[in-house]
């Protein structure tokens, strides 16, 4: 008797509880909207800083890294004096259309989309890099446009590096914590992503069980994204002959 219910303790405490489920979900929704704004402005950056040059360019590159060098929490305390209410960019989203992004999952994911934004941008620069220039001059001589040209050439050609870069972003989003905690707090079925929620378990004496059940889930995910991404970029070289 004593051993059955041993075991039925054990398998207990491998079911997340419905808060943590929500940790979970709100990761997944958070990941999601930080990818679905930021590769797209992470594939216009590195277009313009591959294919022209201008005075500032240096300086533009140096700022889409940085958050790859400073702190997360600097990064974090700087989303919250231009996005908090009294922020330049945060006080008029406030003031004109009643939008608030400090501790809010739109926060969560801004914050989250910051962090990993060198990470897609750098996969899908690199892919430009290897564009062959001469194809985008042979459309140009056949009258295509330079926005056809970007859609019709490049961007294809690109593929692998903007893929690759999406899901690599999308899984790092998954354990992204400084600047989610220091801009949009820890709020449990709001900003609680698992990250959070795995700190907030250590912070609760007994509380290292639920963490690491929390941190299984979260390397599992975090594999999942890096296997898919290592997959699709092997399957998309294959059929450009690359």
């Amino acid at each position: 008797m004593r051993c059955s219910c041993n075991a039925a303790s054990r398998s207990n405490r491998l079911i997340l509880s419905p808060e943590e489920w929500e940790a979970v979900r709100l990761t997944l929704e958070v990941a999601a909207r930080a990818v679905s704004v930021g590769l797209p402005l992470a594939v216009l950056t590195a277009w313009v800083l591959v294919r022209y040059r201008f005075p500032g360019r240096a300086l533009l590159n140096a700022l889409v890294h940085l958050p790859l060098v400073v702190p997360p929490v600097v990064t974090g305390w700087l989303l919250l004096i231009v996005f908090g209410i009294r922020g330049p960019i945060g006080a008029m989203l406030y003031d004109w259309f009643g939008i608030r992004l400090v501790f809010t999952t739109a926060g969560a994911s801004l914050a989250a989309g910051v962090m990993t934004f060198p990470v897609m941008m750098r996969a899908v620069r690199l892919s430009l890099e290897t564009v062959d220039p001469g194809l985008e001059q042979a459309a140009r001589t056949l009258g295509a446009g330079r926005l056809d040209r970007l859609i019709n050439v490049t961007l294809p050609l690109a593929s692998p590096g903007i893929l690759v870069g999406g899901i690599v972003g999308y899984a790092t989003c998954l354990g992204e914590f400084g600047a989610v905690i220091t801009f949009a707090a820890n709020i449990p079925g709001q900003t609680q992503t698992l990250p959070l929620a795995i700190y907030a378990a250590l912070q609760v004496p007994g509380g290292e069980a639920k963490a690491a059940e929390l941190s299984l889930v979260s390397i599992t995910l975090a594999l999942i994204g890096l296997l898919l991404a290592e997959w699709i970029g092997k399957r998309i070289n294959t059929a450009l002959g690359r």
